[in-house]
C-alpha cells in the first residue's frame, strides 16, 4: 500500500440493548501466540520485573492472567473482548505497563488502585508517602500558596523501641549495625574496627534518641505503629496534622515494637526483605533534627520544610531497595523564593525529587522580549538565568507550561469540589482521620492557585496538585503486525497484510482505552478524583520502528509533515480512534468523559522487553555492552571468592567481558552485547540515534507528536529527554535554544550531557562501543545455550557491525 494507513471508522456510540462492541476482531478470538522477549535485555527485564514462577516465563501466560484481572472488574465484558484483550498483550501489540503486567491478575478486583497505577501527585507529606510506600511515583508542587504547615508547630517527637525487639542493639555487633544505619559511623566500618570510643558514641545516641518505654512525659499522646504501609503513613499523618493544629508543646511517643524485624519476607512484594523499625525511625529522626528544630531556631520558610521533610521519608523507601521512590518537585515561577528552590539541587542534599520550574506565556513572553520592564519582567529573567546556569551544569531545573497543561488550560481543575471530611483521601486501606481539616483547606487553597495542576515525576501526565493518578499504558503499532518482521519490505506492503496490519493497531487502542478506564474503577484513596475526571493516557511506542517498516520512512522524514502525510494521518487517526472510544466506553458505563486520553509516557520497561526504541525517543546508541552486576570478584590470586554467583565463571569462560568494581565492593560486572531493534530492521544507515539529532530537530518532533497524538483537546504531554552536548553548546547557545524552542511544548526536559566516556562513572549501565571493538568481542563469546545470550547472527552482522 506504499505507506498509505488504511482507516475504519469506529462505531457510533448509541443506546442499544446488547453491550456495545467495537473492535474489528483483529487479534482473533483463539488464543495466539506470544511473542517472544527480545533475546538479552528484554528476557533478562522480564525475569525480573514480569514473570512469576507460575508464569514458567511465558509472556502468554502473563497476558492471561493480565487480561482476565483486568475485565474481572467490571461485570459484563464480553468474553470475545478478553480474548482479543489477551491476544493484543501476547503479541505486544498492546503493552499496558509494567504495573499491571507484574500485579495483573485474578484477584485485582479486590486490590487497591495504587498497585497499578505508576504514579500520582499529592499535597501533604503523609500522602505523599504512603504513595511511595505503595511503588508510586509522586509529583507535588511546592508553590507558597500551596504550603500551609509549619513544621516548627509539630510536637515534640519521642521514639520507643522495646529491648525485646530483634532489632534493637543487644550487643557489639548489634551496637555497630545500628551505627551504620543511623550514619554515626563511617560505612563499611567491620566489628574489628569498632573500638571502644565509637561503642561510646554509639551508645550514648542510642539512649539519648530511642527510649526502650514510654517516657514520663505529662499529657504526651502515645501511638504505637503498625506493621504496615498504613501503620507508617498514618503516623507521619498524626505528626503533620499536629503541626497543622498548632502542636508546639505538646508531645508525642511513637512505639516501632509492633514493626517487623529486618530481613523479614513481605508478602505483597514477591517476598522481598523488609527493613525493619530502624529505617522509619531514621527518617522521623531526620525530620525532627533537619527540619522541625531548624525551623524552630532559625526559621525555614513553609514550602522548604515540606521539600526536606518528603525528602527525607522518601530516602527510607528508596533504602527499602524494591520501592524506586521517583518524585517530582514543582515551584511557580512567580514565587519570591523560587531561585531557593532552583539552587537547591545544586546546593547537594535533596538528591530524591527531579526539579522543576512552572512557567507560562508570560513568563516566557519577559524572557524574550526586551520590552516587558517592571519588576516581575526582571524577576522572570532572573529565573530564566538561574535555572538554566543549574541546569547547564546539573541537569535540573527544567521548565513546565503549566498554562499549555490540559486541566489548567481547560479550567476543569479548578472545579473540583471542596470537601471538609476527608474523602479526598480515603480508601478501603487507608482513611485520613487527623488531617481531614488540613485537606479541606488545601483544596480551598488549590482551588484559588495560579498553577492548580502539575506532573508526574516523567511529565507526562497532568494531576491536579491536591492528588490523581496515572492511569497509564503503551501500545506498539510495529508489534500489531501479523507476519515476522523479517518478511515485511520496509514501506511496501501488500494490501491484505496493511490491512491486517492497520486493523490490529486500531483494535489494539481501543482495547487499550477500555483496559485503562477499567482500571479507573478499581479502589483508591483518590476516588473521588478518578470519578470527577476518569483520566486515563494512552500511548505509542516503538514509533520509530513503525515508521520505518510500516511506511518507510526515518526520523528525518517524519519531520517534513508533506513527505511523511500517511504517517502523521495515521497518528492522528489513532489519536481521533482512542478519544472516540474512551468517550464512548465512559458513556456505556455511566462514567465521567475522561478529561485526558492521549500522552507518549517513557516505557522503560515495557519497550525494553522487545527491544523497542521508548515511547518517543530516538535510540540512544546503535551497539552497546549491557553491563550486569553480579555478586563476586576474584582474590588476587585469580580464584574467585567464596560466595560468588556461579555465573560469573560461566560467562567468563564463555569469552563474555567480566571486570571487578571498586565503587560497588565484593561485585562485579559481566558485559553483554546488545543491538537494539531497530539496527536489525535493515535502516542501515537511515537509523539515527539522539546524539546524532539537532537540538531543533528533537523540538520538531516533538511539536509535531502534540499536534497529531497529544490533540488539541483530551491529551496529556509527550514524556521526553532532550541531551544537549556540552562539547557541542555552550551555556548562552544553551539558554537561546531554550528560550526559543521550549514555549512551543507543554515540556520538556532539556538535559546537558555528555559523552558516555566525559562522564566520569566507573560504568554505565549500557556502554556504547565501536563498531571495531562491538564485532572483536563478539567474535571472542562463544555461547549457544546461555539464556541472556543475544541473538549472535543480529548482533554480528546489523548495520555494518560485521566481523568478516
Amino acid at each position: 500500500m506504499n505507506g498509505h494507513f488504511l482507516h475504519a471508522s469506529t462505531l457510533a456510540a448509541r443506546p442499544v440493548a446488547a453491550p456495545r462492541y467495537p473492535f474489528e476482531e483483529a487479534f482473533g478470538l483463539r488464543p495466539a501466540p506470544a511473542r517472544a522477549l527480545d533475546r538479552g535485555m528484554g528476557e533478562a527485564v522480564g525475569r525480573r520485573t514480569v514473570f512469576r514462577p507460575s508464569d514458567h516465563e511465558s509472556f502468554g501466560t502473563v497476558a492471561s492472567r493480565v487480561a482476565a484481572g483486568n475485565t474481572g472488574l467490571l461485570a459484563c465484558v464480553d468474553e470475545r473482548e478478553t480474548q482479543q484483550l489477551r491476544n493484543a498483550i501476547a503479541t505486544g501489540a498492546l503493552l499496558t505497563s509494567g504495573r499491571h503486567l507484574q500485579h495483573g491478575d485474578e484477584d485485582q478486583p479486590g486490590r487497591n488502585m495504587e498497585v497499578f497505577t505508576n504514579c500520582a501527585t499529592a499535597i501533604c507529606s503523609f500522602a505523599k508517602f504512603y504513595l511511595l510506600l505503595n511503588g508510586s511515583g509522586v509529583g507535588r508542587a511546592y508553590d507558597d500558596e500551596l504550603c500551609i504547615v509549619d513544621w516548627a508547630q509539630a510536637p515534640d517527637l519521642h521514639f520507643v523501641l522495646g529491648k525485646d525487639h530483634p532489632d534493637y542493639p543487644h550487643d557489639r555487633a548489634g551496637l555497630l549495625h545500628f551505627g551504620l544505619e543511623m550514619q554515626i559511623l563511617p560505612w563499611g566500618t567491620l566489628l574489628d574496627a569498632f573500638d571502644t570510643d565509637m561503642e561510646a558514641q554509639v551508645s550514648s545516641f542510642l539512649n539519648q534518641f530511642v527510649h526502650t518505654s514510654m517516657p514520663a512525659q505529662p499529657n504526651a499522646l502515645v501511638h504505637v505503629i503498625e506493621d504496615s504501609r498504613e501503620g507508617w503513613a498514618k503516623a507521619v499523618e498524626m505528626i503533620e496534622a499536629m503541626a497543622f493544629q498548632g502542636a508546639l508543646g505538646r508531645s508525642l511517643a511513637l512505639d516501632f515494637s509492633r514493626i517487623r524485624c529486618a530481613g523479614s519476607p513481605i508478602a505483597g512484594m514477591q517476598g522481598r526483605p523488609a527493613s525493619g523499625p530502624i529505617s522509619l525511625l531514621r527518617g522521623l529522626l531526620n525530620v525532627r533534627m533537619h527540619v522541625i528544630e531548624p525551623a524552630r531556631s532559625n526559621g525555614m520558610p513553609k514550602w522548604e520544610q515540606a521539600l526536606r521533610v518528603d525528602h527525607y521519608l522518601s530516602v527510607e523507601v528508596q533504602v527499602g531497595g524494591a520501592r524506586r521512590a521517583a518524585r517530582m518537585a514543582t515551584k511557580s515561577w512567580r514565587d519570591t523564593e523560587v531561585l531557593r528552590f532552583i539552587r537547591a539541587k545544586e546546593e547537594g542534599g535533596l538528591w530524591t525529587a527531579n526539579h522543576s520550574v512552572m512557567v507560562d506565556q508570560e513568563f516566557w513572553q519577559c524572557v524574550n522580549d526586551p520590552a516587558q520592564v517592571g519588576p516581575l519582567a526582571e524577576h522572570a529573567r532572573a529565573v530564566f538565568a538561574e535555572a538554566t546556569r543549574c541546569a547547564w551544569i546539573n541537569g535540573e531545573p527544567g521548565f513546565i507550561n503549566g498554562d499549555k497543561l490540559e486541566d489548567n488550560r481547560t479550567g476543569s481543575a479548578r472545579r473540583k469540589p471542596v470537601h471538609a471530611d476527608g474523602r479526598d483521601f480515603r480508601s478501603s486501606r487507608y482513611q485520613a482521620t487527623h488531617a481531614a481539616a488540613l485537606l479541606a483547606e488545601l483544596a480551598g487553597c488549590a482551588a484559588e492557585a495560579h498553577f492548580p495542576v502539575t506532573t508526574n515525576p516523567c511529565g507526562e501526565i497532568t494531576l491536579h496538585v491536591t492528588g490523581g493518578y496515572c492511569v497509564i499504558g503503551d501500545f506498539a503499532p510495529l508489534l500489531a503486525c501479523p507476519v515476522p518482521l523479517e518478511d515485511v519490505t520496509p514501506g511496501d506492503l501488500p494490501l491484505e497484510l496493511a490491512q491486517a496490519w492497520d486493523a490490529r493497531v486500531r483494535d489494539s487502542v481501543r482495547l487499550g482505552v477500555r483496559f485503562l478506564l477499567r482500571a479507573n474503577r478499581m479502589d483508591a484513596l483518590y476516588a473521588q478524583e478518578v470519578a470527577r475526571t476518569n483520566r486515563i493516557g494512552i500511548g505509542p511506542t516503538g514509533l520509530h520502528e513503525w515508521a520505518w517498516l510500516r511506511f518507510g520512512l526515518g526520523f528525518k522524514d517524519m519531520l517534513d509533515e508533506k513527505r511523511a502525510a500517511s504517517f502523521w494521518k495515521a497518528v492522528h487517526q489513532l489519536s481521533c480512534i482512542a478519544k472516540a472510544e474512551a468517550n464512548a466506553y465512559a458513556q456505556d458505563m455511566g462514567a465521567e468523559r475522561p478529561v485526558t486520553v492521549t500522552t507518549v509516557k517513557p516505557a522503560g520497561t515495557t519497550s525494553k522487553l522487545f527491544g523497542l526504541t521508548e515511547g518517543a525517543h530516538l535510540p540512544a546508541r546503535r551497539q552497546y555492552l549491557r553491563w550486569v552486576q553480579f555478586k563476586g570478584v576474584r582474590r588476587e590470586d585469580g580464584v574467585w571468592e567464596n560466595g560468588t554467583d556461579p555465573l560469573l565463571s560461566t560467562y567468563e569462560a564463555k569469552g563474555y567481558p567480566v571486570r571487578s568494581l571498586r565503587s560497588f565492593p565484593g561485585m562485579s560486572i559481566v558485559g553483554f552485547p546488545t543491538v537494539p531493534l531497530i539496527q536489525r530492521l535493515g535502516m542501515g544507515e537511515r537509523v539515527l540515534t539522539a546524539p546524532e539529532a539537532t537540538p531543533e530537530e528533537q523540538f520538531r518532533w516533538l511539536e509535531l507528536l502534540e499536534k497529531y497524538w497529544i490533540g488539541a483537546e483530551q491529551g496529556n504531554q509527550v514524556s521526553y529527554t532532550l541531551k544537549i552536548y556540552t562539547d557541542r553548546h555552550d551555556l548562552e547557545n544553551f539558554r537561546a535554544m531554550v528560550a526559543k524552542y521550549q514555549p512551543g511544548v507543554r515540556c520538556c526536559a532539556v538535559l546537558p550531557s555528555r559523552a558516555d566516556s566525559d562522564l566520569g562513572y566507573e560504568y554505565l549501565p549500557e556502554e556504547e562501543v565501536s563498531a571495531g571493538r562491538f564485532a572483536a568481542i563478539t567474535a571472542g563469546i562463544a555461547d549457544e545455550k546461555v539464556r541472556e545470550v543475544v541473538d549472535w547472527a543480529h548482533l554480528q552482522c546489523a548495520s555494518g557491525v560485521c566481523p568478516v
